[in-house]
């Protein structure tokens, strides 16, 4: 294949292709309509079936509940208690995904005259997932049924000891499942290996799981005759909680998981939910949040109280009544944000820093004694996305065992590599999926765990690292850069993982004015283009790299290829398109 724009190597290194067929957007008969269908079609989209993932909606892709393993059995079960007046508790896990599953089923079963109660373990103290302990002890307070979210799918132990004490387990998970199943009432999961047609819906966060097993429910409860006296309740208004979900768990933006975010975002500009209302002023957002708001504003806050913080914090935000605890809360998730950041900054400067000793492993594995277990996630993400390789941060605790996370890379199924890990005795607990893991493992057994990662990935992180290319959309001048092309591309949204935003080419550009602002290091620059038109372009966090150093010292008499997310300035009197930079490369 041709590189696009003949960038054989760009200044990161990398080859430029096309994503599809080249738009050059610089054409005067170009329409932006031309681009929004080509979108569509190289992420995937049959041409057939163009005009539904335009305005994806939940009628147009969910599927039928029933489909799924146990749904339907744990549907019953959910309405049996919810006519009985039984005592159910909700346990989720500690991030965002686990903490807007419950709260979108302690929502519903309210919504349906039952109040449930939630049980988010504490991080350090209990760790991931259901304990025994803690489920035998929900079933000694009186919780006939108890419904864990998020978590479960490995917890073979702990459900066992439920089961010995005749308490009734749902679980709703969607990480990868073993051959072997933990026992459980009903366990409800796309990605368990004996799914089948439901197995096509293994994209989904533990909050679609949920939103669907919250349909089936409804639909269970009103073939009884439950709605006959009382109102049925709108699914719909939860799928603001649905859409914080999933993109915060960097859930691939495809399918059904397109429809919760496109509708979830329209339900989230009306602020009917209280705790994210609080959430959405707190993190100073004055106009409708956007799907990288979702990930980069919203999710992280919530996700601080289970870092750093107290874990239950975000499901009580998110299902509170209360105005005024609702502000008290997202005001305490706000301050504990800027502790985890403060405290990644730390654990990243020491993580880099033992990658630069051990760097020739093509799983970036690092370890740490004192390194706080809940930011290794971030930590992790950040070095997979540095190095462009699968990255593993593990935190040594005072019992010398470790708290690990993982994030991967296209291509290279990280979750199945633990999961073997497990399975070869490595690991004292571990799972996840394909693009991310956790993992608890002994101190004395980090480095055998280190080199079987290594020897089963190592030539499927290499072929996957030799297929890296810069994907472009389309071609324009600094002039084409404006407002109204961003506002047409958007149409081909919501992007995020799996759904990549567009990424366009701008030039050939002179580059006029470059400095370093910020104390992240982000060099801004300003270019012009043969046509007379100018744009203004930021390169975040780059300010020491090659990248950063070629921009902020290019010669004033050679061109450049500028590649990068075509974005909309809203701070001046009236909207400005500008460019997030991501590569560039010298013109021919």
């Amino acid at each position: 294949m041709s590189p696009a724009l003949n960038v054989h190597r760009s200044i990161l290194g990398q080859p430029w292709r096309w994503r599809g067929l080249a738009a050059d957007a610089r054409d005067p008969n170009f329409a932006p309509d031309d681009l929004v269908t080509q979108l569509l079609l190289t992420r995937g989209v049959d041409r057939t079936d163009l005009e539904r993932h335009r305005n994806p909606s939940i009628r147009a892709f969910m599927p039928d509940p029933s489909i799924f393993r146990d749904m339907d059995r744990a549907a019953e079960r959910l309405a049996d208690a919810v006519e009985t007046r039984e005592r159910i508790a909700i346990f989720g896990d500690y991030d965002v995904d686990g903490a807007t599953s419950a709260a979108l089923l302690i929502l519903l079963l309210r919504d349906l005259g039952l109040e449930a109660t939630p049980y988010i373990p504490d991080r350090l103290m209990e760790g991931y997932g259901p304990s025994g302990e803690a489920l035998v002890r929900l079933k000694q307070q009186g919780h006939g049924l108890i419904v864990t979210v998020d978590c479960g799918a490995q917890a073979f132990e702990a459900l066992a000891m439920a089961r010995d004490v005749d308490a009734d387990v749902i679980v709703v998970d969607h990480h990868k499942c073993a051959t072997e199943l933990p026992v459980a009432l009903a366990l409800v999961n796309p990605n368990r290996l004996d799914e089948a047609e439901g197995a096509e819906h293994g994209h989904l966060a533990a909050v679609g799981v949920a939103f669907l097993l919250g349909a089936a429910l409804v639909r269970t409860l009103r073939a009884r005759g439950y709605f006959a006296q009382r109102a049925e309740p709108r699914l719909l208004d939860l799928l603001d909680i649905v859409a914080l979900g999933t993109v915060a768990d960097v859930a691939q933006l495809k399918g059904l998981n397109r429809a919760f975010v496109a509708q979830g975002l329209k339900v989230m500009a009306h602020r009917r939910n209280i705790g994210l209302a609080a959430l959405i002023e707190a993190s100073r957002l004055t106009r409708a949040p956007t799907c990288t708001d979702l990930g980069f504003a919203l999710g992280p806050r919530i996700n601080a109280g289970g870092r750093v913080g107290k874990s239950d914090l975000g499901v009580r935000l998110l299902t509170t009544r209360d105005p005024a605890e609702a502000r008290a809360i997202a005001g305490q998730l706000d301050l504990l944000n800027e502790e985890r950041r403060a405290i990644e900054a730390e654990v990243q400067a020491a993580a880099e820093s033992l990658c630069l000793v051990g760097g020739d492993r093509m799983v970036a594995l690092v370890a740490g004694e004192g390194w706080h277990p809940g930011v290794i996630g971030i930590v992790a993400g950040r070095l997979k996305e540095k190095l462009g390789r699968p990255a593993l941060v593990i935190a040594i605790g005072e019992d010398g065992i470790g708290k690990g996370s993982g994030r991967s890379i296209p291509g290279v199924d990280l979750g199945a590599a633990v999961l073997a890990a497990k399975d070869a005795g490595l690991l004292i607990a571990g799972g996840g999926h394909a693009m991310a893991c956790g993992v608890t493992v002994a101190g004395d057994r980090i480095e055998a765990l280190a080199a079987f990662l290594e020897a089963r990935l190592a030539e499927r992180i290499a072929a996957a690292r030799g297929e890296r290319a810069l994907l472009l959309d389309a071609v324009l001048s600094p002039a084409g850069v404006n407002p109204s092309l961003v506002e047409a591309m958007e149409a081909g949204g919501p992007y995020g993982m799996g759904w990549p935003a567009p990424r366009i080419a701008a030039g050939p550009v002179r580059v006029l004015k470059a400095d370093i602002v910020g104390s992240g290091g982000h060099v801004r620059v300003i270019v012009a283009g043969p046509d007379g038109g100018s744009l203004k372009a930021v390169a975040f966090r780059q300010a020491e790299s090659e990248l950063g150093q070629a921009l902020l010292s290019a010669p004033s008499h050679r061109r450049l290829w500028l590649a990068g997310r075509a974005k909309v300035d809203t701070w001046g009197s009236r909207p400005a398109a500008e460019m997030h930079i991501e590569d560039a490369a010298w013109a021919e």
